[in-house]
């Protein structure tokens, strides 16, 4: 992909000890078919896929917190096999599986590169109820993200230099995001404060960091089910087949 020359570059000092993830590769387990799971009734007024709450390893869950199957997805905001699966499951596991209430889903960000860090600080600093439209947005228009990215390298570069506490919103700036994020309802005011929280900007490096040495994720999409490593789900079609064998049908 001819983004990752520019946007591997480390953004905060100890980014060079990160392991980068490959897009595409995952790890598998084997599930006999099970029962039919009952449908849990939602909130009074709500669907499950409007109950958004922010978990203890800094991910974004979206369902019944009491689902019997939970899945928990570490993606890249800059993993096109990521925005695949994202565009192909949206409808379907909102509506079959995580408004059933047999389901829940949580994203936890899996840093690749600077722009995927930029980008993952900005929707994790949004209101937690806007957390997931963001970051459905934002695999859709990755390959508009992508070009304006590249068409600005020397201020890429200028950013990269310019101290912790201000480098995050001149790199949104070089690469166009404060612009994009802006356009889907964040002031400017928001994405500069989200982008001058270095601590939090931090946690996103170190949850990643905690993902390769708990699960040993070396690419992603990587999916957990029930506390699972589940290889060779890299796909909404097997991600599908796999739930309804577990009762999601």
């Amino acid at each position: 992909m001819k983004t990752q020359p520019l946007l591997r570059l480390a953004i905060l000092s100890s980014l060079g000890a990160l392991a980068l993830a490959a897009c595409g590769d995952s790890k598998t387990d084997t599930t006999e078919e099970q029962a039919v799971i009952a449908k849990v009734a939602p909130p009074a007024g709500k669907s499950w896929s409007d109950v958004v709450a922010v978990t203890p390893e800094g991910g974004r869950v979206m369902g019944n917190p009491d689902a019997p199957i939970k899945i928990v997805e570490f993606a890249s905001l800059t993993c096109p096999h990521c925005a695949d699966f994202a565009t192909e499951s949206h409808e379907e596991m909102k509506r079959d599986f995580i408004d059933t209430g047999r389901v829940s889903l949580e994203l936890r960000n899996f840093i690749r590169d600077g722009l995927d860090l930029t980008a993952a600080a900005i929707t994790h600093c949004a209101p937690v109820e806007r957390y997931f439209p963001l970051t459905q947005s934002t695999f859709a228009s990755q390959a508009q993200i992508f070009e304006a990215a590249q068409a600005n390298p020397q201020g890429y570069e200028a950013a990269m230099k310019s101290p912790p506490s201000v480098r995050f919103q001149q790199l949104a700036k070089a690469m166009q995001l404060d612009q994009f994020y802006q356009s889907r309802g964040m002031t400017g005011e928001q994405v500069n404060a989200c982008l001058g929280k270095v601590d939090d900007i931090q946690k996103l490096e170190d949850a990643t960091n905690e993902a390769v040495k708990k699960y040993d994720v070396r690419g992603t999409p990587t999916f957990l089910i029930n506390g699972q490593v589940t290889e060779g789900v890299a796909t909404w079609p097997l991600m599908r087949d796999r739930l309804r064998t577990m009762g999601a049908r």
